[in-house]
């Protein structure tokens, strides 16, 4: 089993930055691969980014690309969101999310936290 918990979501203007967290417990190998996804009001869920636990290697959705930086913190088992010139188009629940390298699928998932940017 795997916990995820985000944190760091919050109302900011447009141009503005925030950072998500998400802290990440239980079994190391179904945290292989650690995601953050997006849904906004009336939208399917989408991916924003992620991250290969070991290694460090990233991936962005292009609408995120030059923007939001995903990283993480092994000591923490943390994996952070850092988002830059934020637009209202940004606004939706953010998920963490993580799967194992056996699949594609992601297996476990956080509670979500807002992120609302306003115009």
């Amino acid at each position: 089993q795997v916990q995820l918990v985000e944190s760091g979501g919050g109302l900011v203007q447009a141009g503005g930055s925030l950072r998500l967290s998400c802290a990440a417990s239980g079994r190391a190998a179904s945290r292989y691969v650690m995601g953050w996804f997006r849904q906004a009001p009336g939208k399917e869920r989408e991916f924003v980014a992620a991250i290969v636990w070991s290694g460090g290697s990233t991936l962005y959705a292009d609408s995120v690309k030059g923007r939001f930086t995903i990283s993480k913190d092994a000591a923490k088992n943390t994996v952070y969101l850092q988002m830059n010139s934020l637009k209202p188009e940004d606004t939706a629940v953010y998920y963490c999310a993580s799967r194992s390298v056996s699949t594609t699928k992601y297996n476990y998932w956080g509670q979500g936290t807002q992120v609302t940017v306003s115009s």
